[in-house]
């Protein structure tokens, strides 16, 4: 099996200007390598058949990105409408600013196949790329955002990947979305 770094996941995990919230201390070429090299921990499911997650322990200084929300941290949110690249519509997020997360323990992969890449417009060499990358705390998947789900489901058009929406997905995300954010830095 092998794995390269898409062109969607490559500026959102490793960008020009570095930021404090995307992978530290590696570049682009070390990831992919050890991704290639180093088996994962584990290997989970994802939210549809095409899409897999490999869990593997932190290598770098890397900090976990989703942040439980707290009366002591909560007057750091922020919100702004945002799109992830270009061609997508901009949606309503939000995020930390000005707070110190903790070392993420794992960094888990998120793998789409070559099949599925193709469908969206994306051509690789490989037989997965790499679409984003969860840091937690814990080895288990981080719910994905209500605005993913709902994105995903509008379609390739609109950047989703066209799976339906999963209701019971969606409210186990709100449930944890409601009470923690991500942090920008």
């Amino acid at each position: 099996m092998t794995i390269t770094l898409t062109d969607f996941a490559r500026p959102r995990l490793f960008p020009r200007e570095p930021r404090r919230n995307t992978i530290q201390d590696c570049t682009p070429e070390q990831f992919e390598r050890h991704l290639n090299e180093v088996p994962p921990l584990a290997v989970l499911e994802g939210y549809a058949p095409f899409c897999k997650l490999h869990v593997h322990r932190n290598w770098t200084s890397t900090k976990c990105l989703a942040v439980p929300i707290t009366d002591d941290n909560r007057h750091l949110l922020r919100s702004d409408y945002d799109a992830r690249t270009r061609d997508e519509l901009p949606v309503l997020v939000r995020w930390f600013e000005g707070l110190e997360p903790p070392l993420a323990n794992f960094l888990i992969v998120i793998l789409y196949s070559r099949e599925q890449l193709a469908k969206e417009g994306t051509e690789i060499d490989a037989d997965w790329g790499v679409v984003g990358c969860m840091y937690t705390a814990e080895p288990v998947e981080t719910p994905m955002a209500p605005i993913t789900i709902m994105r995903n489901a509008l379609g390739v058009e609109e950047g989703g990947s066209g799976v339906p929406l999963d209701r019971d997905a969606y409210l186990r995300s709100v449930e944890f979305w409601r009470t923690h954010a991500n942090w920008r830095g």
